[in-house]
C-alpha cells in the first residue's frame, strides 16, 4: 500500500519537525503563513501592499479616511496621504548552506529549518507583492535569483533551496564581501545562517551591507542542543564542515568550557549587531516558524514608520 499523504486539515504549524513531513516547501510556507494570519487579531497584509509616497492640501471630495489627522494636530490644516499600488521594497533572502548547517539531532537539521523559514518569509513578501530574491551560499555563493514580484520567481526560489544541501565549510565573511558589490539597489537584506565565523570580520562585512543603506536582518538559526549541551556520555564528535575529522571527548569535562565560549561568542554577536544596526533575532531549531515571520512583520513596521516620517519632515 502507498504511504499516505498528512492532511493539511490538522497541519501542526508550531511544529517545524512536524511540519517537514509535508515535504513541499511551497505547502509548507503556505501553511505557516495562512495560518500566522488567521492567528492575528490584525491581518498583517493589511496596508503592506502599497507604499506611503507624500502629502498633499486636502480638497473636498477626497476621502476623509486618508486625511493625516497627525499632519492636522501639527498644522492646523488637512493633509492626505498619498500612496503608490505597489511598494518600492526589494529584499534579498541570503541562505547559509555550508557544513555546519547540516546539524541536527532532536529536531530537523539547521539547513532544513532555514530552507523552510526562507519559504514561508519569501511566501510572506510575494504575497505582500514585494520583489524578493535568493542567495544560496557555501563556500561562496550557489544560487542567484534577482528580486522579483513574480508568483514564477517564488517557485524557482523554493525550486533552488529543495535542492541546495549543506556543502563545505566557509567564511561568511567572505561570502557576504562577494555579495554586497552585487546588490545595486538599496534592499532590505534578510539572513539566515548559524553565524558560526569569527566575530570580527563577521561584523565588517555586515557594516558593508550597512555602509550601502541595506536594511539588514539577521535570522541566527541554532540547534537546541548548542544551546544546552546535554550530553552526557563519551560521545563522539563529527565535523559538519571539514570530511573525516572527528573527535572522541568526555561531555563532563568540556560542557563547562563549551558553554562559557559559546556564552561569549553570543553576547559578542547582538552587541556587535547593535553596534551596526543590524536586526538580530535567534531562532532555535523546535521554535515555530511564527516567531520569525512576527520578528520580520515588526521590522517592516518599523521601517514604515521611518520613511513616513522623513518624508513629513
Amino acid at each position: 500500500m502507498p504511504e499516505s499523504q498528512p492532511s493539511t486539515k490538522d497541519a501542526p504549524l508550531h511544529d517545524p519537525t512536524a511540519l517537514a513531513r509535508f515535504g513541499n516547501l511551497d505547502l509548507v510556507a503556505k501553511l505557516v503563513v495562512e495560518g500566522y494570519v488567521m492567528g492575528q487579531h490584525k491581518s498583517p497584509y493589511k496596508g503592506s501592499s502599497i507604499e506611503f509616497v507624500e502629502h498633499r492640501q486636502y480638497y473636498p471630495g477626497d476621502e476623509i479616511r486618508h486625511i493625516d489627522w497627525r499632519a492636522f494636530g501639527k498644522t492646523g490644516r488637512y493633509y492626505v496621504k498619498e500612496y503608490e499600488d505597489e511598494t518600492n521594497l526589494r529584499c534579498y533572502m541570503i541562505v547559509d548552506c555550508s557544513g555546519s548547517m547540516g546539524y541536527g539531532d532532536s529536531t530537523i537539521s539547521k539547513a532544513d529549518y532555514a530552507r523552510q523559514l526562507a519559504a514561508s518569509l519569501g511566501y510572506l513578501l510575494f504575497t505582500q507583492r514585494d520583489a524578493t530574491g535568493l542567495y544560496t551560499f557555501d563556500t561562496q555563493v550557489r544560487d542567484q535569483l534577482e528580486p522579483s514580484t513574480s508568483p514564477h520567481t517564488f517557485q524557482r526560489i523554493t525550486e533552488a533551496l529543495a535542492k541546495r544541501e549543506p556543502g563545505n565549510e566557509t567564511s561568511l565573511a567572505n561570502v557576504f564581501e562577494t555579495i554586497v558589490p552585487q546588490l545595486k539597489r538599496r534592499s532590505l537584506v534578510t539572513i539566515i545562517s548559524d553565524c558560526f565565523d569569527r566575530i570580527e570580520p563577521l561584523m565588517t562585512a555586515l557594516k558593508m551591507f550597512r555602509h550601502h543603506r541595506h536594511e539588514v536582518i539577521l535570522f541566527q538559526i541554532t540547534a537546541p542542543e548548542e544551546e544546552s549541551f546535554p550530553f552526557s556520555k563519551p560521545t563522539q564528535f563529527r565535523s559538519l564542515e571539514s570530511a573525516g575529522q572527528r573527535k572522541l571527548v568526555d561531555p563532563h569535562r568540556l560542557r563547562k568550557i563549551y558553554l562559557e565560549q559559546y556564552r561569549k561568542f553570543q553576547e559578542s554577536l547582538v552587541k556587535g549587531c547593535g553596534a551596526i544596526g543590524v536586526d538580530y533575532h535567534k531562532i532555535v531549531t523546535n521554535e515555530p516558524y511564527q516567531k520569525a515571520l512576527g520578528a520580520y512583520l515588526a521590522t517592516r513596521t518599523r521601517m514604515a514608520s521611518h520613511r513616513s516620517v522623513g518624508r513629513f519632515h
